[in-house]
């Protein structure tokens, strides 16, 4: 039996190139190789979303779940690379480990924000995407994807050493070339995502596509493509490939 998916909360963090005119770069962090769930593989800094999420929530938010997931994308990338996303006043490095060892101390982020007197701003992310697979071998997640932008002079990320045990920024294409030489893991959301990210030559680009397209849950199917099984998404979601072959794909 398919298990209930359990909400989650990725951000895709982007920053301009150090180059003029080259693609952005996107934050990437590795999973440390003992966890249960997609122990060693590249991903995007996120988790699931917590009760305490929830109850941060304003009152007259027209989709409590998704404003809840926001706060979680905004909290598990403070916890996982310590980089403020969504915050106000915009935090120094200080004011972000003092928030971080808040959370490490077991005390909530809430009680971070009101300690530091730092209020959220949800609608700094923008909605990128939604999936939902259900070939997994430990737990399923239902996880809304979401953009942000840093400014690369603030963007050195800081790993937890648990979860996280590096972070890296990197063009989509770059991501993408290190997975196909196997220097780097990656499953197929993160496969589709990345090449959904390396056709924007800008962080504007990005932010408008996302705009561009609706967001509906992604639950990956198998069919036939030209006589070859594959794992397919649907066609009109934005992503410029929504087939894999079975062989080849990494599902988690």
């Amino acid at each position: 039996m398919i298990p209930d998916p359990i909400p989650a909360a990725t951000l895709l963090l982007m920053r301009h190139a150090h180059a003029p005119g080259a693609p952005p770069e996107i934050l990437m962090v590795e999973r440390g190789a003992a966890l249960a769930f997609l122990g060693g593989a590249m991903v995007f800094p996120g988790g699931r979303v917590d009760p305490g999420d929830h109850a941060l929530v304003s009152a007259d938010a027209t989709d409590p779940a998704d404003e809840a997931a926001r706060i979680a994308a905004i909290r598990e990338t403070i916890e996982e690379v310590g980089l403020p996303v969504g915050l106000s006043p915009h935090p120094g490095r200080d004011t972000v480990a003092r928030l971080r060892a808040t959370m490490v101390e077991g005390r909530s982020f809430a009680a971070g924000l009101r300690d530091e007197s730092l209020h959220l701003d949800p609608g700094a992310l923008t909605p990128f995407a939604r999936w939902c697979p259900e070939h997994v071998p430990v737990r399923r997640f239902d996880a809304r994807f979401y953009l942000a932008a840093v400014s690369r002079d603030a963007s050195a990320p800081v790993i937890d050493g648990g979860e996280t045990v590096r972070a890296e920024w990197l063009t989509a294409a770059d991501a993408l070339a290190q997975a196909d030489r196997g220097a780097i893991r990656i499953i197929f959301p993160t496969r589709r995502t990345l090449e959904r990210l390396a056709q924007y030559p800008d962080i504007a680009t990005a932010m408008a596509d996302a705009h561009a397209w609706p967001i509906r849950r992604i639950i990956p199917f198998r069919a036939d493509r030209g006589g070859v099984p594959c794992i397919c998404i649907p066609d009109d979601l934005g992503y410029p490939v929504t087939a894999e072959p079975v062989a080849r794909a990494e599902r988690g």
